[in-house]
């Protein structure tokens, strides 16, 4: 659900600054409401936290996983042992024995290995979704105040401009 959460914050906030409206004689530019999208960045910040506990606690049931696996290879070992010690006097059932602990063994570490891979495999796509988002809106809110401080420029420009012709014409008209 979090996750949804971040790309809904980030749609919201593509669709703002493309919804944006251009002023006057600067189509190239966008003036978005500044609060609204302080207020969506704010509340992606929130959520990416979440994604991150997501991915640490999978990152920590994983490790809970391996030790309880090596927990059961260990009590597999000994109980192996001790039914190999138990009928040593028979070779061949001591052999199985044996072999039935190694076989064991072997697949509990297979199947670990195979669960740690998956588990890392979801832990890194849940990170690198996550700074993807987190770069994504990154890149808009550079974009958006690149755009907000060329606006800010131009219209300080035009203002001292026009007060420049004002001051201009009260000279030549002997204000």
């Amino acid at each position: 659900m979090a996750e949804n959460d971040v790309n809904r914050l980030i749609d919201m906030l593509y669709e703002r600054v493309e919804d944006a409206k251009s002023p006057a004689l600067k189509p190239n530019l966008s003036m978005v409401d500044r609060d609204e999208v302080l207020d969506l960045l704010d509340e992606l910040r929130n959520q990416l936290p979440v994604e991150l506990k997501r991915a640490q606690e999978l990152l920590a049931a994983r490790e809970k996983f391996v030790d309880e696996a090596k927990r059961d290879v260990e009590r597999m070992m000994r109980q192996a042992d001790l039914e190999a010690k138990s009928k040593i006097s028979d070779s061949e059932v001591l052999y199985a024995a044996k072999e039935k602990a190694r076989k064991i063994i072997a697949d509990a570490e297979d199947r670990s290995r195979q669960l740690c891979q998956v588990a890392n495999e979801y832990a890194e796509d849940a990170l690198a979704r996550t700074e993807e988002a987190v770069q994504a809106a990154l890149t808009e809110v550079k974009q958006s105040r690149s755009a907000f401080r060329a606006a800010s420029a131009a219209k300080l420009q035009e203002q001292r401009e026009k007060l420049e012709a004002e001051r201009k014409t009260a000279e030549e008209t002997g204000n």
